[in-house]
């Protein structure tokens, strides 16, 4: 959430700074004029608040003669203060409401950009494997090998949904196992393990309420909502705190299953495992003093890509421009593998800064000194990586002109050793 103060403020460089995100200047003026009849209520509320006090000591010192007409005017001002309070109520929710729709505020270091277009590639690392065969795409090699099913994966649960079988449900394993590993001994992470549904709030905490509901499954029943990304539990495991000095800055990372409405679209999306409404994810979760964030962006992002070096995937660095951040992302980039059967680049992380906007959205604080006013703290995340994408990108890499996939040096230990999948 933006800071409504800085609205007021300063509208005009605010509007012009959500207009390269899409937000029209009407919607920022209705905040502000939200804010205005709010404000306004509040202060006759106060005022008539402030009368009724100075009415009732004057009360006391009077007699039951002189009494009776004050008490009957201070109850018809009762009733008035009743009906503002309620007037009130509603304002602060429809204040609330305004508030929660507006996009951060993009970074000045973000290229203005009206869409994916305008993304900037930072650099490309590593070559494109070379091949004397032509290469598979992974639904072909998965189902080849035995380790990809998804006629049975459609059985059980429809479209969108497979089931991996012998050593690719081990190969999925090991490079979750492996990442938490690496994260956690070499990064500088805590690792948690988060629950997969939580509570409305904490998805308004993290900007994914009320925007984008549509996507999100949700048990009606109990009002449970299942998580997109880890990213929601393990930031909202400090909703309403204070980290007291010396705290900052907290390095987590998850392993979570996620679970995301995939919009469906025609061609090439619609084959293999590349989207599905269920996917696991490993997540780097940052909490952080507000002058160190854009430099642990940048050490964020370097964590994510160690993945894919180590992995030797050959991957790239995309900035994201206005027209492409996310809803809450101040400054984004992207990490993309190669996947050289599918002939395409693969998402695999996203590594925000989203400066204090989420933090305000939960009241996540922290004091610089003891007793010092709690200040906002702000929080970053990135994918450390997202599967089944690096699966995909680590079979189609590693296969061979027989059909087999080699299995990438690092993960062996996790594969009980094993070198190769074959049929």
């Amino acid at each position: 959430m933006l800071d409504i103060r800085l609205i007021r403020d300063s509208p005009d460089p605010v509007k012009a700074s959500l207009a390269t995100v899409g937000v029209d200047a009407a919607e920022v003026d209705e905040v502000l004029q939200r804010d205005a009849r709010r404000r306004a209520l509040i202060g006759e509320v106060e005022q008539l608040r402030n009368e009724r006090g100075e009415a009732s000591k004057r009360i006391g010192k009077m007699s039951a003669e002189e009494r009776e007409p004050l008490v009957a005017e201070m109850r018809a001002l009762g009733d008035r203060i009743g009906e503002l309070e309620k007037q009130l109520a509603v304002a602060e929710e429809e204040f609330e409401a305004a508030m929660l729709l507006l996009p951060n505020i993009p970074h000045p270091d973000v290229p203005v950009g009206p869409d994916e277009s305008e993304n900037v590639v930072l650099r490309e690392v590593g070559d494109a494997p070379g091949f004397d065969f032509e290469p598979q795409p992974h639904w072909d090699l998965g189902e080849k090998l035995g380790i990809i099913d998804f006629e049975r994966g459609v059985k059980v649960s429809g479209s969108r949904f497979y089931v991996l079988r012998s050593q690719g449900a081990r190969l999925q394993r090991a490079l979750i196992n492996w990442m938490l590993d690496l994260h956690t001994t070499e990064h500088g992470y805590s690792e948690v393990y988060p629950p997969a549904m939580v509570r409305k709030e904490c998805l308004v905490g993290t900007g994914n309420l009320p925007k984008f509901g549509d996507n999100i499954y949700r048990d009606v029943e109990e009002d449970y909502w299942f998580v997109p990304t880890a990213e929601v539990p393990v930031t909202n495991l400090y909703r309403d705190e204070v980290f007291e000095p010396g705290q900052l800055p907290v390095r987590h990372v998850a392993y979570s299953p996620c679970f995301r409405r995939e919009k469906m679209s025609a061609g090439r999306d619609v084959r293999g495992i590349k989207r599905g409404h269920q996917f696991d994810k490993v997540e780097m979760v940052k909490f952080v003093e507000p002058e160190t964030s854009d430099s642990e962006l940048l050490a964020l992002l370097d964590d994510a890509e160690d993945v894919c070096r180590r992995l030797g995937l050959r991957h790239r660095v995309i900035q994201m421009c206005t027209g492409d951040l996310s809803f809450v992302a101040a400054l984004k980039y992207d990490v993309e593998v190669w996947a050289p059967g599918c002939d395409e680049w693969l998402e695999v992380s996203s590594c925000s800064n989203f400066r204090d906007f989420q933090a305000r959205r939960a009241r996540i604080r922290f004091r610089r000194e003891a007793r010092a006013k709690p200040e906002l703290v702000h929080t970053l995340n990135g994918s450390g990586l997202a599967l089944p994408r690096v699966l995909i990108a680590v079979l189609e890499t590693y296969q061979q002109a027989d059909g087999s996939v080699e299995i990438p040096e690092v993960l062996r230990p996790y594969m009980g050793g094993a070198k190769r999948i074959s049929a």
